[in-house]
């Protein structure tokens, strides 16, 4: 059984003199949803954190995020999101061999796979140069489907920015990933896939894509005003920030658990039946 811990969305964001300020809302959010996952009974395999990691793609933030990121003893392995930049984020995770092997060109999708605990984990660049929605080309998409035929019988986790299903918000699906059936399409022919995660909605939804049971995770730092009507508010709640956990089985069974950020410790043990 792996677990893969699901940070997302984290913006920490530096101002303009490139300072990240240590009692910013988002630091504060990142060194809880660390502490969160260090107090957790079974501490996770490894973390990837599905983008939207700098507010702004500065230098300063990725370095601070890198920082931020040290006390977890497991992998961690960074996407890119929307308000990401590939070159920032690649000097700043020029130590982590899987980043390092996506290439040095801006314009190459940090975009990779690896093994966790006898699954594997599959991450995706889903944005756009200069644009706020995602796609993925008939370029990456390709890459995708060659990945994903490497290994048929290892039970895979999918992992992008964007979620490739309608979140009903009009304010995410006016960002949303376009022209999702390539990806869907990808997702059909691979029967291992048994999650396909996302970030980008700050909050956690659960839809499909091709059959396969596909998820967004909370932020780190705030969460996204739950509008469900045409109108659609772009506004941010006072709900608390989250993660997610993944249990992925060898036998390809799939679990998934969103946790508020804190330190939460039973308050007493119950009788169970």
């Amino acid at each position: 059984m792996a677990i893969i811990a699901q940070l997302s969305d984290i913006h920490l964001a530096a101002g303009r003199d490139g300072e990240v300020d240590d009692g910013s809302g988002p630091v504060r959010a990142l060194r809880a949803a660390v502490s969160s996952l260090l107090s957790l009974p079974a501490r996770p395999d490894a973390v990837v954190l599905t983008g939207d990691l700098a507010d702004a793609g500065k230098p300063a933030e990725y370095a601070r995020l890198h920082a931020l990121l040290s006390p977890l003893p497991m992998a961690v392995y960074p996407m890119c999101g929307n308000h990401d930049d590939r070159d920032e984020m690649r000097r700043a995770f020029k130590d982590h061999p899987v980043i390092a092997a996506t290439g040095t060109s801006a314009r190459a999708p940090v975009q990779y796979a690896v093994d966790v605990a006898g699954v594997r984990l599959v991450c995706c660049d889903t944005t756009v140069d200069g644009h706020a929605h995602g796609h993925l080309s008939e370029e990456r998409l390709a890459w995708l489907d060659a990945v994903l035929r490497d290994a048929p019988d290892t039970p895979t986790v999918v992992a992008t920015h964007h979620p490739p299903f309608p979140i009903g918000m009009r304010f995410i699906d006016d960002l949303r990933f376009v022209d999702p059936a390539g990806f869907a399409s990808v997702i059909s022919r691979h029967p291992q896939v048994v999650r396909v995660i996302s970030g980008h909605v700050h909050r956690a939804s659960v839809g499909s894509v091709a059959g396969t049971v596909s998820t967004t995770c909370p932020s780190t730092y705030r969460q996204l005003f739950l509008d469900l009507t045409k109108q659609g508010r772009a506004a941010v709640t006072g709900e608390p920030a989250g993660f997610a956990i993944h249990l992925i089985g060898t036998d390809g069974t799939a679990t998934t658990h969103f946790a508020p950020t804190g330190n939460y410790r039973p308050l007493m043990d119950v009788d169970v039946e």
